[in-house]
């Protein structure tokens, strides 16, 4: 069975608002070291709009000994710019990649010359190895980006595609279905830019609702997340995209922190009213962090079953504080953190960090 990776949040811009406003490199350290020594992940996804913090973080959990799924994160770009933004992130990730596996081999130090081997003094060892570094191209693009699904916003774009009617009225579907064809069309140029400038494998996070030519990619790699419209369905959902006979990644799953969050999976965050300052809880919701273990354990057993390496989202809801005195502002319970973050940027174990390092820890 595999360790669950923990994906870990540099900052995300997403329509004039911010997913982490502060970020310096002690943080992340203390972070990543705990994602790899107190939750025992192998691996972490750095997801981000910065690609400056993203080689930041890269390098810190590089350090720490995970494996790096290197995520740029760009929204509302036209196809265009999305790809020179990936194109230079993926200049930033072969540096990394290139990086690690060069203090790999002066960690190992030269081999001993023997008669057999025919080495001479000062030969690099034969195996010396790194943690992976892996280039995710994207999520969520055709949602994510301009030129597909229709709306200015992501906003827009996401009401698009909860819109029954987006799916039943004939002119509507027939936009969606135009556009959906670009989105083809793209992901062989982001596949192109990304082999053009990093020599490490790559993937793209997809939407469940995308369909993706997973030949052009080394891993397939999914958002997942089940809810109560997909329960029946979820597990051969997943399992489906193995018949491309390529490795198979899950690369977010996870739910909010309130009872009943669990059926709502991946738009459980929606519970959020930023009309007012500041935002408020939008209803009468019960904090309830055993939701997110339960999800946590059940999910985990569907990906063991079908060999899914698997991402828990996400550590920590940086811009979501936990407020225990006042429900109505407890931003964390829209939260998928394992930790709870506190105003002053310190945090707290939730009951989901304990269950993924028991998890973890017996898979090591």
């Amino acid at each position: 069975m595999r360790t669950i990776g923990v994906n870990y949040d540099t900052g995300l811009e997403v329509e004039g608002r911010t997913t982490r406003s502060a970020f310096d490199q002690a943080t992340a350290r203390r972070d990543l070291r705990v994602i790899a020594d107190e939750l025992h992940a192998r691996a972490v996804r750095l997801s981000g709009s910065h690609l400056n913090r993203l080689a930041v973080a890269g390098a810190e959990a590089l350090a720490a000994g995970l494996d790096v799924w290197f995520s740029p994160v760009a929204t509302d770009l036209e196809p265009d710019d999305l790809i020179a933004f990936l194109t230079t992130a993926a200049t930033r990730a072969e540096h990394l990649r290139t990086d690690a596996a060069t203090q790999a081999v002066q960690a190992e130090g030269p081999s001993a010359p023997t008669e057999e081997s025919g080495e001479q003094p000062g030969d690099a060892p034969p195996e010396a190895t790194s943690p992976e570094v892996v280039l995710v191209l994207g999520f969520e693009i055709s949602l994510s980006c301009k030129g597909f699904v229709p709306g200015e916003t992501m906003e827009e774009r996401l009401g698009t595609m909860m819109d029954p009617t987006t799916w039943t009225d004939p002119e509507k579907l027939a936009r969606m279905q135009q556009g959906l064809e670009r989105w083809g069309q793209v992901q062989g140029l982001i596949a192109e830019a990304g082999r053009r400038e990093f020599g490490g494998r790559i993937t793209y996070a997809a939407g469940m609702w995308e369909d993706v030519d997973w030949s052009l990619f080394d891993i397939v790699s999914l958002d997942a997340y089940r809810d109560a419209q997909n329960a029946s369905t979820f597990r051969e959902e997943v399992a489906e995209r193995s018949r491309w006979g390529k490795p198979l990644a899950v690369t977010e799953f996870g739910c909010a922190t309130y009872r009943g969050a669990a059926d709502r999976g991946g738009s459980g965050w929606m519970i959020v009213d930023r009309s007012v300052d500041p935002p408020v809880i939008n209803g009468d919701y019960e904090r309830d962090e055993e939701e997110q273990v339960t999800y946590l354990k059940e999910l985990a057993e569907v990906f063991d079953q079908i060999d899914a390496a698997a991402f828990w989202f996400s550590f920590a809801g940086y811009e979501l504080p936990h407020d225990p005195d006042d429900s109505a502002h407890d931003l964390d319970l829209s939260a998928y953190g394992l930790v709870a973050t506190n105003p002053d940027g310190t945090w707290r174990r939730k009951r989901a960090f304990d269950a993924l390092a028991e998890l973890n820890a017996k898979r090591v």
